[in-house]
């Protein structure tokens, strides 16, 4: 299997409800490697800034723009690995956190990969990332929501 190194941008997007936004992925060529709740985010395009893919990505996955002096951030920051449609990727991943009054998801913008791996999506309180048995990432998150005081 083939290994690319990446740059990639996420939003922690939280509502006035003090709630985050996460996706559901799902490996489209693997779905037995289960589930797993993502924030939005991803690849930067070549040469692209982090903020810039941040928002760029958020408006793609959810329909929602923002700008980069919208964000605060860098929140947190974390090297990964993955898999994606039969590719392994060393990743480092910038976390920014965006907020809005409310917001109804528009899939519309999801790139062909996303259509096949993203199956829902969903507005989670802190308590309720803090007691589901679902796998959420980064684990990390309820304390970034915590310090971010949402």
């Amino acid at each position: 299997m083939r290994t690319v190194d990446r740059n990639a941008a996420r939003v922690l997007l939280v509502d006035a409800a003090g709630r985050v936004l996460l996706l559901r992925w799902v490996h489209a060529g693997a779905p037995e490697r289960g589930a797993w709740w993502i924030t939005p985010g991803g690849g930067l395009d070549e040469g692209e800034a982090y903020p810039e893919g941040a928002v760029r990505e958020l408006f793609e996955e959810t329909g929602l723009r923002l700008t980069a002096a919208d964000l605060t951030g860098p929140v947190f920051e974390r090297d990964t690995d993955t898999e994606i449609d039969g590719m392994r990727y060393r990743q480092h991943e910038v976390f920014f956190l965006g907020r809005v009054g409310a917001h109804e998801v528009d899939t519309t913008g999801f790139t062909a990969l996303e259509v096949a791996s993203i199956t829902d999506h969903r507005w989670w309180t802190l308590p309720e990332l803090e007691s589901t048995e679902e796998r959420i990432s980064p684990r990390e998150l309820p304390d970034l929501l915590r310090a971010a005081a949402c």
